[in-house]
């Protein structure tokens, strides 16, 4: 049996039953009560099954969102092509993964926590029958890295209306959203931000001419969403446009959006264009339509895409990522020169800038740092303790390219700082004779509020300490920050394009005082009445 939520007039149904490996028992949830305990107790194992009447799907427990999405229609081998593209965009999200799969009447799904192929197997995509699916990679940064937060999180509402939604971003309003939805009862299965989403939609399937804009409208912060009902996909995008999100096509036609353009290259599509901010893209059976839910913003891009976090070989806002970072490097050297007698890339995410510092600086390229590619990105390890250990294990220092030599380091940033120490120090104990950092992007000093994990300020190295006490901090012999200005001058679209907040502190939504436009709708009413 369902467990229905009243919604102002509306239902919301979950329906939770353990995920085993034989695939699980439907367990009904009686009563509010056992909903909430059986979460509770539940929340330590590895995921659970959200049932629809006569279909299942994988739900898990908490969520932060930097992540990665994609969605296909009408493709036969929809689910296969789903775990490619999200393979593809691994780096966005280590934490868990989700397909979700519509046969044009209902939806089913799996999700678990891992890396892509550690939760889905060959004979698990070959269960979904469906010419339609969703995916998610998640790496948290709203919730906590549970089982219940693992997306597409799936549900029920409105009389039997099925939705599936994947979500990267960060909503800066969810918290008096949800507020205001507990204050009226009803109940939230995850601590994910995205859940406040399916609660609107709920809220406004009946009121409004257009439900998905109705409920877009009362979102603020970052998001690109990709929504799959039994008909259709809807691709959304923030009307600021914060985080990737593009349009593509198979070579048979068949459209798909993702995060970004590497997902579209490994499926072998080509990309038709970037999904605008402010834009739902639906897509069905008859093709591809496009509708506003706002107004033309300001673009605020997020150029932590360009200096961390997308994937070197595809196109984000309008340039691609390996040229803009090596960009970044070539500027650097000019800001920062320095004598020395190699330039060695911090691997993976410095090599592109390095790239471009030896070429501007007339310096060698050499690789100093081997990975070790059975080792996860450590900016992505849910915990510090996880990103030193990772460290440790990542890198190894090739000593004869480093002992008694002056070399300039190439990183991307400096988030915390510990792990960049712990880089330094291997450097030093193989014997290098100098060491001069650089970074090519400015100091990180502010909270992120629209989806990447620096939140707290007290953990931000660069907050805290000044540009001669980070140096002493690393021990190194110089260090260098590049600036907004030279960072800025690397991307082609103009500089008010992009959201720079967590270097300046400037940010482009009131994020100390988020509105509840439910709260401002009762207000007018009362003011008018």
């Amino acid at each position: 049996m369902n467990r229905s939520i009243a919604s102002d007039g509306c239902n919301l149904s979950w329906s939770l039953s353990h995920a085993g490996d034989n695939g699980g028992s439907h367990r009904p949830i009686a009563d509010r009560r056992f909903a909430i305990t059986s979460l509770v107790d539940h929340v330590r194992e590895p995921s659970y099954r959200v049932s629809f009447t006569g279909t299942t799907h994988a739900m898990t427990h908490e969520a932060k969102h930097k992540c990665g999405v994609f969605g296909i229609w009408g493709a036969s081998d929809a689910a296969h092509i789903t775990y490619t593209a999200m393979y593809a965009q691994q780096h966005r999200g280590q934490e868990s993964a989700g397909i979700a799969v519509s046969n044009g009447k209902s939806l089913s799904g799996y999700t678990g926590m891992g890396l892509v192929p550690e939760v889905f197997t060959t004979d698990k995509l070959d269960q979904f029958e469906g010419h339609a699916a969703i995916g998610h990679n998640r790496y948290s940064t709203t919730g906590s890295p549970r089982a219940s937060n693992a997306q597409p999180l799936m549900a029920e509402y409105g009389g039997g209306k099925q939705i599936a939604v994947a979500h990267n971003g960060n909503l800066i309003n969810a918290g008096l959203l949800r507020d205001r939805y507990e204050q009226q009862g009803q109940i939230f299965h995850t601590s994910t931000d995205t859940e406040v989403i399916i609660h609107l939609l709920a809220k406004h399937h009946l009121s409004a001419t257009d439900p998905m804009v109705d409920s877009l409208q009362h979102l603020q912060g970052a998001y690109s969403l990709v929504f799959l009902f039994p008909d259709r996909i809807e691709a959304v995008r923030d009307p600021w446009g914060f985080r990737p999100l593009v349009l593509g096509e198979m070579p048979d036609g068949a459209p798909c959006v993702a995060s970004e353009t590497v997902a579209l290259d490994a499926i072998g599509a080509r990309t038709i264009r970037e999904i605008e901010p402010g834009e739902i893209v639906t897509i069905n059976d008859d093709g591809v339509t496009t509708r506003r839910f706002s107004a033309v913003q300001t673009p605020a891009h997020c150029i932590f895409e360009h200096v961390y976090f997308a994937n070197p070989s595809s196109r984000i806002f309008g340039d691609t990522v390996q040229i803009v970072r090596e960009r970044l490097g070539e500027k650097l050297a000019e800001e920062s020169h320095v004598d020395a007698d190699c330039v060695i890339p911090m691997p993976d995410s410095g090599r592109s800038a390095a790239l471009g510092y030896a070429r501007a600086s007339g310096i060698s390229f050499r690789e100093g740092i081997v990975p070790n590619r059975y080792v996860g990105r450590t900016f992505i390890q849910p915990s510090q303790k996880q990103r030193i250990n990772s460290v440790q294990l990542k890198l190894n220092v090739v000593g004869e390219v480093v002992s008694g030599k002056r070399i300039v380091v190439v990183d991307d940033s400096v988030v915390r700082g510990t792990t960049t120490k712990g880089k330094m120090a291997q450097l030093r104990r193989a014997g290098a004779k100098e060491i001069h950092l650089r970074i090519s992007c400015p100091p990180v000093k502010h909270a992120c509020y629209f989806g990447i994990d620096f939140p707290d300020e007290k953990q931000l190295i660069a907050a805290n300490k000044t540009l001669d006490e980070i140096r002493d901090f690393l021990e190194i012999d110089s260090l260098h920050f590049l600036s907004r200005e030279g960072m800025l001058s690397c991307v082609t679209p103009p500089p008010e394009n992009f959201c720079t907040a967590c270097f300046s502190g400037q940010y482009r939504l009131n994020v100390e005082q988020p509105v509840n436009k439910l709260d401002l709708e009762r207000h007018q009413l009362r003011m008018f009445s």
